[in-house]
């Protein structure tokens, strides 16, 4: 009968950046169960409209949000301005079951879920590529949903 330790020496190498996301993918999805989600700074020129959302004590936004927080985050990470601009001028956001209150945490979440990725690839001083950045994103989601 083989021991529990001769079962993980017989696992395969898992690559470094393979185990980076991962651990990113984690952190983050335990990030997303907190409510404001947790930022290091706001740009109160850009992101005004944000601060009742990041008041102690503001409500969760329900879990459409976050749903489509992911789609908007993917889109913008492979760059598909296009989708992006369909959805939000078409209020594809209300179709999805988001009542008009909740727009301003869909925008929050996703910018926020962007920017958690893209300070990923600016600490690995790019070694992270896009593809890498859209992984995690999925992997971020698998994470999320499973708390569920």
């Amino acid at each position: 009968m083989a021991s529990r330790w001769e079962s993980l020496l017989d696992r395969k190498p898992v690559p470094l950046v393979e185990h980076l996301l991962e651990e990113v993918a984690k952190l983050v999805a335990a990030d997303l169960e907190r409510w404001p989600l947790p930022l290091t700074e706001l740009d109160l020129s850009t992101g005004r409209q944000f601060e009742p959302l990041l008041a102690p004590g503001s409500a969760r936004p329900g879990e459409a949000v976050f749903r489509e927080a992911f789609r908007l985050a993917r889109w913008e990470l492979s760059h598909q301005a296009e989708a992006y601009d369909d959805y939000m001028r078409n209020r594809r956001w209300a179709e999805q079951g988001i009542p008009p209150n909740e727009k301003q945490a869909l925008l929050l979440a996703s910018r926020w879920l962007v920017e958690q990725l893209l300070s990923l690839a600016e600490a690995t001083e790019g070694r992270v590529k896009r593809g890498h950045l859209l992984d995690c994103l999925e992997r971020i989601e698998r994470h999320h949903r499973a708390r569920k």
